[in-house]
Formats: structure tokens, C-alpha cells, sequence
């Protein structure tokens, strides 16, 4: 059975500065006179800060806002800042500035949510957040995501299409191994794919000491450029913008649910 490694909360405060869609996506609805652009929400992890261009979410963030300066509205937050993520998605989504969201308003909404540690928890907290508002998110990306004290970073709600959970086993913090679909019938996990750095290295320049000293892992799949690829052509694939070349991606391990083989063997 796959299991997660439990870490103390103290550690990370201190350290870490073409499958058709299920669920919810509805690109355009009638009774709006103007499509919202599509979002795309990003999470740091630890204590980093939005704008700390060391991480490669901001990375990410800074590559999307470029290409796309007025068809995609693109944020990072720190992860304590999950409800002003919430705010900022609805006054976006409200693209007649009424100050309230119409049904249509709400499921016109394109929306992917992506963040690395306390952020891919983070990331799975403002999805279900929206779920409870009625409002659809096409994709969520979890990146070693760490669970943050009373958040559920393992079920995603039935109110995403699509997830995708990558993950490193190494070092003194680690990642969840498995997502689930709250609702299989509405989400589809892409999969939880397992990294690993141990026959390579990652460049991890800029990080603290400390990080690189007891966190290595941790921080080294943040920085894998061909990591981040991936989740930029996931991203711009379900947001139905311009993919760049998969065929330099390399694929990364996918490990098998042991608990899915159970249930098949007992079928």
C-alpha cells in the first residue's frame, strides 16, 4: 500500500522559503455577453514568497503571462493566501461587474490551479472551495504536494475534470504518493507519476543552504525544467492554447496503484 510520508509542520515553515475531459467544462455559455479569459492560479510552497523568481512556478507564471498577455489572466500566491486566490477568481469571472456571478458567468469559467508542497495542498483546497460556489476547474497539478494542517491535499472534488499528482519518495520530505477522484465519474486522475533524482541532479541554485542541505529532493523536482514542461504543456493543453513539442518531454514514471491491482485481482 502506498503511503505518505508524515512531516512535521514545523519543518516546512522553517525550510521551505489527449484524453476528452469529464466533469464540468463548459468553454462558452449563453447569457454572457463577454467570455472570461481563461485563469491560471499557481501556489508556492513553504514560506516562498509569489514573486521569488527562484521557483519555477513563478517561472511558469512569468512564461504564460508573456505568451498570452490578454487572453490568460495568470496569478501565483503564497499559500497561506488561498481565500485572496478565491477573490481574485471570482472578480475575474464576473465579466459584467454586477459583483455577483450568474450561473453562466460561473460555468463559463476556465480555470487550471497548479502549486509544489504546501501549495499543491493549497491547490486542491481553493478547487474544492470553487466546487462549493458551483464553479468548474478544468485542471489541477500537484507537485510533491505536502498536506497542510487540516487540508485534504487526496481526494480531489468532483468539480475538476482533470488531475495529475507527480512526486518524488527521497529525503527528509517527500510527497503524496496517490490522488483520488472524489467522484470518478466526474474527475479523471491523469495519474500520480513517481520522480527520481537519484541517478541525476537537479541545479537548485538560489535556494537557501538549508533546503539544499535536508530537502534536496523536495526541491529538486520544484526545479526540474523537464518537470515543468509537462505541467506548462498540461496547462496549455486543457486551456486549449498553443501546446509546445511533447516529444522533449520525457515521461515521467508512473507506479502502479497497488490498491487498484488488489481490487482487479478480486474481481
Amino acid at each position: 500500500m502506498l503511503t505518505r510520508f508524515s512531516i512535521p509542520t514545523v519543518i516546512l515553515a522553517f525550510f521551505c522559503g489527449n484524453h476528452p475531459a469529464v466533469g464540468w467544462e463548459s468553454p462558452r455559455q449563453p447569457g454572457i455577453g463577454v467570455a472570461p479569459a481563461a485563469i491560471v492560479i499557481g501556489f508556492v510552497g513553504g514560506m516562498v514568497q509569489h514573486n521569488n523568481v527562484v521557483h519555477s512556478e513563478v517561472q511558469l507564471a512569468t512564461r504564460l503571462r508573456n505568451d498570452y498577455p490578454s487572453s490568460v489572466q495568470v496569478r501565483v500566491f503564497e499559500n497561506r493566501r488561498g481565500r485572496e486566490a478565491r477573490r481574485e477568481i471570482l472578480r475575474l469571472l464576473d465579466v459584467n461587474h454586477d459583483g455577483t456571478l450568474s450561473n453562466a458567468e460561473k460555468l463559463a469559467a476556465r480555470i487550471a490551479i497548479y502549486g509544489h508542497s504546501w501549495g499543491a495542498s493549497e491547490t486542491v483546497t481553493l478547487a474544492r472551495a470553487l466546487g462549493k460556489e458551483g464553479i468548474p476547474v478544468l485542471l489541477t497539478v500537484q507537485v510533491d504536494s505536502i498536506s497542510k494542517p487540516g487540508e485534504n491535499d487526496e481526494s480531489i472534488p468532483a468539480n475538476v475534470a482533470q488531475a495529475v499528482n507527480f512526486y518524488q519518495r527521497r529525503g527528509l520530505v517527500h510527497g503524496r504518493s496517490h490522488i483520488r477522484a472524489a467522484d470518478a465519474s466526474s474527475t479523471q486522475i491523469l495519474g500520480n507519476f513517481q520522480l527520481d533524482y537519484k541517478s541525476r541532479t537537479v541545479n537548485c541554485e538560489g535556494y537557501p543552504w538549508y533546503a539544499r542541505a535536508f530537502m534536496r529532493p523536495h526541491i529538486e523536482i520544484e526545479s526540474d525544467p523537464n518537470l515543468w514542461r509537462q505541467v506548462e504543456s498540461l496547462i496549455r493543453s486543457r486551456l486549449h492554447l498553443s501546446v509546445p513539442d511533447s516529444s522533449k518531454f520525457p515521461a515521467a514514471r508512473q507506479v502502479p496503484d497497488k490498491n487498484d491491482e488488489r481490487r482487479k485481482a478480486g474481481a
